[in-house]
């Protein structure tokens, strides 16, 4: 067993030349390379705070096109209502961009120091010692520093570990040891990209008697085996014969692009919803999908993860001590941010989802949703658009569009330490 201490982690030149403005900031764990571990630690790097990214995959694979409306189509109906989202526009002040996941992914990826990111890196233990956390991966080391972040998904060995501890301790709460519910559905989402290219998704939410029989075989094989273009193949299958609204006079369908893609970046996995109390104990802290997994109709998953780093960030970066109890009280800070925001989406994904059932309930979201007046649709994205959180520890961008941002707590607590030692030297 080799135990790295963060005087012992893999160094950058920019590392060796900060050494000394970083010796009393905290060293970040942050495991799961996923969109929300790697916008955490791109925002750590901006902040000259020590990290590392822990990812049990042995490597991960790597612009963007505006869009304004988006319609709902359904099999032998053909279109049924379109959304127009112009009015964001005006509200925020930034069009909005279909981008494919490996893309901004590569993106975010490049701005991470590689030898920052540390793959084949399963976690199997989680420990508190001498005022330090420590993982133990796979692979026979241990890794310690002052706060561990667990962003490696709904599946996350990093919450399993700390969950198992409060259990023993009966500091659980009972919803967070329910296995995470399903929904019973089948659709199919497409977008067009500016490379001439469709991204789309093919959701089959399992009934209650397929979804507890899939939840045993998941964890027989301790974890989601339900991944890999193996898995997905028979679902491929089943849906090939789908029609795809695509003009022209040829009749698309889906096995069309199945025969198109990769087979490598087709995977399936399930569709859990589901947000969990506890998010943090000790110096261990809880991001992403592995505190709050949302049901992907909504496409507030990636967002929300990014947001919640973005809250961590500012938190750490204006940590006033390396202490538990500070540390302690910046995951409290950050739940209570986090929350409200988290619960809003999670409604929001549980009613778009409902609209694409065939039940009654379905159909009468479905009506709703055709319906509704478009002052409406405005007034449900103001609201949603003031939370367009940004750090504080970065030099401030002026506010754009009608509806100005609100400041959260965490980025104004960033922002005034970050003006303090722009103004005070020797603070640096």
């Amino acid at each position: 067993m080799w135990t790295v201490t963060p005087d012992k982690f893999p160094e950058g030149p920019k590392d060796r030349f900060n050494k000394a403005s970083m010796a009393d900031k905290p060293t970040v764990l942050i495991v799961g390379a996923g969109l929300g571990g790697l916008m955490l630690g791109t925002l750590l790097e901006k902040a000259n705070i020590p990290y590392y990214i822990f990812e049990r995959a042995p490597s991960v694979e790597a612009f963007a096109k505006q869009f304004t409306h988006t319609t709902l189509y359904r099999e032998g109906k053909g279109k049924i209502f379109t959304t127009d989202y112009t009015p964001v526009q005006e509200f925020t002040g930034y069009k909005q961009y279909i981008i494919s996941r490996p893309v901004l992914y590569d993106l975010i990826l490049q701005k991470v120091p590689r030898h920052k990111l540390l793959f084949k890196k399963r976690v199997l233990v989680v420990s508190e010692r001498k005022d330090k956390v420590r993982i133990q991966t796979g692979d026979n080391y241990i890794y310690e520093g002052d706060i561990l972040v667990g962003a490696d998904g709904a599946y996350s060995a990093v919450r399993q570990r700390l969950y198992e501890a409060l259990k023993k301790e009966g500091k659980l709460p009972k919803s967070d040891q329910k296995d995470l519910p399903f929904r019973c559905t089948s659709l199919y989402t497409m977008y067009t990209t500016a490379q001439r290219s469709i991204c789309y998704t093919v959701q089959h939410q399992l009934d209650a008697k397929s979804s507890k029989a899939a939840e045993e075989q998941r964890f027989r094989n301790n974890e989601n085996s339900e991944w890999g273009p193996g898995a997905a193949q028979a679902m491929c299958d089943e849906t090939r014969d789908f029609p795809l609204p695509i003009p022209g006079g040829k009749i698309w369908t889906l096995g069309d692009l199945y025969d198109r893609t990769p087979q490598e970046r087709i995977s399936k996995v399930m569709l859990e919803e589901k947000v969990f109390k506890t998010w943090y104990s000790g110096r261990t802290v809880l991001m992403g999908d592995a505190c709050h997994k949302l049901h992907p109709s909504g496409g507030h998953g990636a967002v929300m993860a990014m947001h919640d780093a973005m809250a961590l960030a500012n938190l750490i970066y204006a940590l006033p001590s390396n202490t538990s109890k500070s540390i302690q009280q910046a995951f409290a800070e950050y739940k209570a941010e986090r929350m409200p925001h988290v619960m809003d989406s999670y409604k929001s994904c549980k009613v778009l989802a409902k609209s694409s059932e065939t039940d009654l309930g379905g159909n009468m979201a479905l009506f709703f949703s055709k319906n509704i007046p478009q002052f409406v649709w405005n007034v449900l994205w103001k609201s949603m658009v003031k939370n367009r959180p940004l750090a504080g520890f970065l030099p401030s961008i002026p506010s754009k569009g009608t509806i100005p941002s609100v400041v959260s707590a965490s980025e104004q607590k960033a922002r005034t330490i970050f003006e303090w030692r722009g103004t005070n030297v020797y603070a640096l």
